[in-house]
Parts: structure tokens; sequence; C-alpha cells
């Protein structure tokens, strides 16, 4: 993963809404969520969200059990600036998700746009999907989103993974279901088109082996 210092230098240098991977209304996700059937009460982690969007938009839908967790204090606190009072209902966790340790079974619903293609070195995605295995509880839902096969290469400066569906599924594994996948036309703040692909897997009873 990345440095901290990496994205601390990001959210301190540039507005929320400048950044390439920002979205004022996060449909996609919103409909994938939607999608899981998850009831208002579930217990949401939306990973890298940062200063996203998505948490406004679920508060505003009802959803009640909420996390939000990223790499920067800066972007947790540049969101829980934008939402005010409404930041006490969100659980902000400042970390590096491929060490981070939650209790087993902790979510119903795992959320993640464009953090997983970051992690460039096998161990690292090695560690998410361990926590994902652990954090996520059995008949849960998986929710990632990634550059897709014709994605760029680079990202705020650095080198990023692009994928297929196929190839996510392959990343995760036998203990993941592959429900659905979409593809999206991202329009950055700068005017480029990026193409992401978006996956709900189903965390399934029992990990194989």
């Amino acid at each position: 993963m990345q440095s901290r210092e990496h994205w601390e230098k990001v959210y301190t240098t540039r507005s929320t809404e400048e950044v390439s991977w920002f979205q004022a209304h996060p449909e996609q996700s919103l409909s994938l969520i939607r999608a899981t059937g998850a009831p208002h009460t579930a217990a949401i982690i939306d990973v890298g969200g940062g200063a996203s969007r998505l948490v406004d938009a679920l508060l505003s839908e009802g959803y009640s059990s909420l996390s939000v967790l990223d790499i920067s204090g800066a972007a947790l606190a540049a969101c829980r600036a934008r939402l005010g009072s409404r930041a006490a209902e969100v659980d902000w966790i400042e970390g590096d998700v491929t060490r981070a340790e939650f209790p087993a079974g902790a979510f119903d619903v795992w959320h993640d746009r464009a953090v997983f293609h970051f992690l460039t070195e096998p161990g690292g995605r090695r560690r998410y999907v361990d926590t994902v295995l652990r954090a996520v509880k059995p008949g849960g839902h998986v929710i990632v989103a990634t550059f897709a096969e014709d994605g760029p290469e680079q990202c705020s400066g650095l080198p990023v993974m692009r994928y297929r569906p196929d190839q996510l599924q392959a990343e995760f594994g036998d203990a993941f279901t592959l429900l659905q996948h979409e593809r999206e036309a991202h329009r950055t703040p700068a005017g480029k088109t990026q193409s992401f692909v978006y996956c709900l897997f189903r965390r399934e009873s029992q990990r194989p082996g």
C-alpha cells in the first residue's frame, strides 16, 4: 500500500472536488449497495472512502450503521467537516486497509471504489482479501470497483492494476461468488474519461480449504 504521507499530501494540497476520482453523485455504488438487499440497519463500510460523497448519500437514504476507512486523516477530516453534525452518525477509521483488524463478521456490506487497484504487490492483495474474509459476514456482500482493463495505468502519480471481472474474481477466490458486474465511464473533474469495472460478490458461508 502506498504511504500515508502520499495521500496526506494529496488531500492537503488539493480540493476534494479536484481529485480525479471525485464523484458528485456515486450512482453506481448506490445501485449495487441497493442490489445487495441489505436493510437500512446493515453494517456497511466504505473502504478508502476518504472524502467521498457516498456516505452522505447513504445517510440520506436512511442507512444507520456506517463506517468509513481511509489511510488519510485529512480526507476523513474533510468528510466530517462536510457532514457537520451528521458526522457523529458514522464510525471513522484512519488506517491502512491491508493492516486493519476488524472483529470477525463485523460488516454486512464492504464497499471499495478505487483502493484495490493500488495494490500492485501480491502480498498486499492477499492481506486485503484475508481482511475481507474475516470482516464480512458469511452471506454478506463485497463491492469492489477498480480501473477496467482499458483504464489508466497510473493514478495520482502511482502505478495501478487494471482488471476484468474474471480477474477480480480470481484475486478474491472461491470464497466469493461474483453476482454482478458493471462498467462505468467515469468523467474526471479535468474532463478525462476513465474506464472502471464494478464487481458485486457474495461472501460464501464456508472458506474453501
